[in-house]
């Protein structure tokens, strides 16, 4: 993991098209701003890992069940 300082109004570049800006520091909580391209998607940890265990429900749902084949002679 790599760890850095920052102070309010800095930022991070991470592959050249994301930014990551200290918006505020209040206290023991920090504000982010995350600056992505529309196709990257950004979420919090614990809203990622609801995404991720829901994730498996909706693919089982999605997938249209399978009836017997037909073949010809």
């Amino acid at each position: 993991m790599l760890v850095l300082s920052r102070k309010k109004n800095e930022s991070i570049i991470i592959n050249d098209d994301i930014t990551i800006v200290v918006v505020e520091i209040r206290g023991d909580k920090v504000r982010l701003g995350v600056e992505a391209p529309k196709e990257v998607p950004v979420h919090r940890n614990e809203v990622y890992e609801a995404i991720r265990r829901n994730q498996p429900k909706a693919e089982e749902s999605s997938i249209a069940p399978q009836g017997g084949s037909s073949t010809s002679p």
